[in-house]
């Protein structure tokens, strides 16, 4: 009885795979009949009720027809099966190698990061990190800017509860390297930071800054310049010109900013360096005397300089971006160009 009926499953089947019409048809097929719970598969398991006689000749078959299933599977996968498309029936050889799936793109301000480091370590400096979820102390009183200073207003912080914040700068991570590092120093620390102001072409609530301190017994501001200039030259591959303006920071005295020729505009005006021609990119200056107490350097014996800049920027001028929103916008047509 077994064997008629392994007789009759083998010509179903052989007539199911030749009418097979595309891949899911041949899955279908060796499910119903070799699967886990397939016809054939059933046939194995009757066996522990037979005699000895009729489970070697039942076996013998049944290893033959599954064999002759398995072989015509084979032979109508894949090649020769049709694939269907919106009704149309179509031939198509799936051993053909398929299409080279792309490949993700670093994000500009990656590169940037990356590219930064990459020069500042060439020039001897380390990279250092610091947490985003600063204290007041860090943030503002070690910087000397006390709680009644009005330099405070400089920045709009987003506080958090118990006394905490998100950083305005990467400044604090100074004190925190100079609390536990005797000079003389030479550091880097980028990172993320957050200030709570409108939006614009050049201005966004999270970005990414690189803070820079360099301490010994004569460093001065030409020191600043000719390190700033050599950074520059190396970062955009060509010279660039600069300007320095006095300004004034609460923790550095003297202060200046730095300024860079527009190169998304060439100087001549437009909305990245608000039609001036020149972006300002670096506050900087010589460490104000009560920084370095802070820090634990006595200021008689050690003097230096530090800067802080955007790497927002330096890829908007880089990469030629005009708007410093796409940066944090997720479209992949924008990142795909880098």
């Amino acid at each position: 009885m077994l064997k008629i009926n392994l007789k009759s499953l083998k010509i179903e089947a052989q007539k199911e795979i030749e009418k097979a019409e595309d891949l899911k048809d041949l899955d279908r097929i060796f499910k119903k009949y070799l699967g886990k719970n397939g016809k054939i598969t059933q046939v194995f398991s009757s066996l522990k009720d037979l005699n000895e006689k009729e489970r070697a000749e039942v076996g013998k078959e049944a290893n033959r027809v599954k064999v002759f299933l398995e072989k015509k599977i084979k032979e109508k996968s894949p090649s020769s099966v049709r694939l269907s498309s919106k009704g149309k029936k179509e031939w198509f050889d799936v051993t053909i190698p398929g299409k080279k799936p792309s490949l993700g793109h670093l994000h500009p301000l990656t590169l940037v990061r990356k590219k930064v480091e990459e020069i500042f370590q060439a020039m001897g400096f380390s990279v250092i990190e610091g947490p985003e979820v600063e204290n007041e102390y860090y943030n503002f009183d070690a910087l000397n800017i006390p709680k009644d200073h009005p330099a405070r207003d400089f920045w709009d912080t987003f506080y958090l509860k118990n006394g905490f914040l998100l950083r305005t700068h990467t400044s604090p991570v100074q004190i925190r390297y100079m609390e536990k590092n005797n000079p003389p120093l030479r550091i880097i620390i980028p990172g993320r930071i957050f200030r709570h102001e409108a939006t614009d072409a050049s201005h966004e609530v999270n970005f990414y800054q690189v803070e820079g301190l360099m301490v010994g017994k004569k460093i001065t501001a030409a020191n600043f310049k000719a390190i700033i200039q050599e950074f520059f030259l190396r970062f955009f591959e060509k010279p660039v010109k600069i300007r320095l303006r006095p300004s004034f920071f609460p923790f550095t005295e003297p202060s200046f900013e730095v300024d860079i020729s527009c190169l998304a505009c060439q100087g001549k005006g437009c909305s990245v360096c608000s039609r001036t021609g020149w972006l300002e990119l670096i506050g900087a200056g010589m460490v104000h005397p009560n920084v370095l107490k802070a820090g634990g350097i006595n200021p008689k014996n050690w003097q230096g300089f530090a800067f802080g800049m955007g790497m927002d920027r330096l890829a908007m001028m880089k990469y030629k971006i005009d708007d410093v929103r796409l940066l944090y916008s997720g479209d992949l047509r924008f990142l795909q160009q880098f």
